[in-house]
């Protein structure tokens, strides 16, 4: 039997130490973190009766994109998710370069973002315990957010999938209480499918609310996929990844859907917009209007810390995952050095987790709820969700189906209907209004992605002329 390596001087390795069980805790606490407490509302307000519709599209975009990313992380369980399947995908050497980039270039913001997002959902709530008068307040309450999970996640990764499984039973306990409360205590009609039935349908999914509507549910549903990031640290890859991810989504879709449906016979869809369209909205706080509805303010408080819970689990989880991307495109060659260390002791990639943690903290400081939002989607869309869809046509093409453990049903069907809807949402996303200076403006999240996307190529250029590779290779 082969005994460890006792060599002091021997080079760390990540540990597949993560089972099924640890794997689909962490995906699931990253897809319930603050997103469906505070998107649950604005979805009510642009669908109205028909709002938990939207939730079904979210459930439908999340499954049909789940299988691309189920064959591609069963087929290459490595660390880094996308930044490896991009960089196979579009060739080793040249285009897989530039594209595996870009996703690294655009993580270093977009995982932030993300970051970012759940800590200022989460000052939002907390604003329901402790009043935040001052604008100072719900920034430093978002800021001591990301510094305590810097601090949790500096630790090896069995411990993390320990204190993963802990909170994952927090999130089902919340989710369990809210939906029961439902269940028992109904007074308000909630209609499960458009009350104009199928010959309303086309106008409902291709309406300008929906595609509104969409980008809240999808927001809430990402992180079904975080199992790919730590696919070094996967026992068994080939069969749990898949499992994992799909596990996460028709758990995540039920618990939506009856929380929605239980928010919803308590507090109905036009009082929720009634109190968008005035002073004072307490939407904001609707699951603790609706738990104190049912049992009173104390009960209203216990949940909103159960809330908080879940919103700092989920944000556990996607610096977590986020932290492994960095590390594995230095590790390559392909990204700054820095990036490629990992703790001495601890095995796990401090540089990585430690600038991500620290640039999620400055963005939690400077931006709203909202912006965040769209910014996170417009950042991921072309070169991770639409690149990768593409990405497995091309390694079909390339090295066929023999060897894959995990093969999609109806190939290409749900490629092509992911690529498509994955457009039409990149298009929806809407602007928002910017006051700057004294100058008015609209920002359209769209070119911001773009634009992005331009600063990574000039910055692969760089990278790539000053160490002689492609395209400026030697010929």
């Amino acid at each position: 039997m082969t005994q460890p390596s006792t060599d002091p001087t021997s080079k760390p390795q990540l540990r597949r130490s993560l089972g099924l069980v640890q794997a689909t805790a962490l995906n699931m606490i990253d897809m319930v973190g603050i997103g469906p407490f505070v998107t649950l509302p604005l979805v009510m307000g642009l669908m109205g009766p028909n709002f938990l519709l939207a939730w079904l599209v979210g459930a439908a975009l999340a499954s049909v994109d789940g299988l691309i990313w189920s064959e591609l992380g069963a087929a290459y369980p490595e660390a880094g998710g996308s930044y490896k399947f991009l960089k196979l995908a579009y060739g080793e050497q040249k285009w897989g370069r530039y594209m595996s980039f870009l996703y690294v270039w655009q993580t270093l913001i977009q995982s932030p973002l993300v970051l970012a997002s759940g800590a200022i959902g989460f000052a939002q709530y907390f604003g329901y315990l402790v009043p935040l008068t001052e604008w100072w307040q719900p920034k430093m309450v978002a800021g001591s957010v990301v510094l305590l999970l810097i601090v949790l996640l500096y630790r090896r990764i069995e411990d993390i999938g320990k204190l993963g499984v802990v909170l994952w039973v927090g999130v089902l306990a919340l989710m369990a209480w809210l939906i029961f409360g439902g269940l028992t205590h109904p007074n308000h009609h909630v209609d499960i499918f458009p009350s104009g039935g199928l010959p309303v349908l086309p106008g409902l999914l291709l309406s300008v609310a929906m595609g509104q509507a969409a980008v809240k549910t999808i927001y809430s549903y990402l992180g079904y996929y975080n199992v790919c990031h730590l696919g070094a640290e996967i026992r068994e890859p080939q069969r749990v990844i898949p499992r994992s991810i799909f596990l996460s989504i028709l758990g995540i879709a039920a618990l939506y859907l009856l929380l929605n449906w239980s928010v919803g016979t308590v507090i109905p869809w036009q009082e929720v917009q009634a109190w968008q369209a005035g002073a004072g909205d307490k939407s904001q706080f609707i699951v603790s209007v609706f738990v104190e509805r049912l049992y009173g303010p104390a009960a209203a408080t216990v949940a909103t810390g159960l809330v908080l819970l879940v919103a700092f689990a989920s944000l556990f989880a996607v610096l977590l995952g986020y932290s492994r991307i960095p590390y594995a495109a230095a590790a390559d060659g392909e990204f700054l050095p820095l990036f490629g260390k990992l703790h001495p002791t601890k095995d796990f990639p401090y540089v990585s987790l430690l600038l991500l943690g620290g640039v999620g903290f400055v963005f939690s400081l400077l931006f709203r709820l909202g912006e965040v939002i769209s910014a996170i989607l417009a950042m991921r869309i072309l070169v991770q969700f639409v690149g990768q869809a593409v990405g497995l046509i091309l390694l079909r093409r390339r090295r066929g189906t023999a060897g894959l453990p995990f093969r999609m049903p109806l190939y290409p069907l749900p490629v092509v209907l992911a690529i498509v809807v994955w457009l039409a949402v990149f298009c929806g996303i809407a602007p928002v209004e910017v006051s700057w200076g004294g100058l008015h403006f609209r920002l359209y999240f769209q070119l911001a992605a773009l634009g992005m996307m331009g600063l990574g190529t000039v910055a692969f250029l760089l990278w790539s002329r000053q160490r002689g590779q492609w395209p400026f290779a030697n010929r």
